[in-house]
């Protein structure tokens, strides 16, 4: 099993700044972290679970949603088993709570998004307002 444990939500008001942070830990069939490829997901109030962005398992390849390109960039760190997500000039639309998400593949995850995804983390809120 993989472990993910999401941190760094929190209140911020629109045009500012957040980073969250995933810690992993665990592995499943000889599969470590730095084998997974892994990406952000967030569910706002009474809408469905969508892709933010993903990060290939080296870290060379990256991929936004539309909605965040330009604002939002995901990292890894596979010596520290972490991945971070920076948030910037967030917009009230942006509320919603944010969850890390561990997928075998890279292309997987892109292709099926919330189906790719093995392992999900509890999830971490960002309010942004107004």
């Amino acid at each position: 099993q993989v472990q993910l444990v999401e941190s760094g939500g929190g209140l911020v008001q629109a045009g500012g700044s957040l980073r969250l942070s995933c810690a992993a830990s665990g592995r499943t069939f000889g599969r470590t972290f730095s084998t997974y490829a892994m990406g952000w997901f967030r569910q706002a109030p009474g809408k469905e679970r969508e892709f933010v962005t993903a990060i290939s398992w080296a870290g060379i390849s990256t991929y936004y949603a539309d909605s965040v390109k330009g604002r939002f960039t995901i990292s890894r760190n596979n010596a520290k088993n972490t991945v971070d997500l920076q948030m910037n000039t967030l917009k009230p639309e942006d509320t919603a709570v944010y969850y890390c998400a561990a997928a075998p593949s890279f292309n997987r995850l892109l292709t099926e998004g919330t189906g790719g995804v093995d392992y999900w983390g509890k999830g971490t809120l960002v309010t942004v307002s107004s």
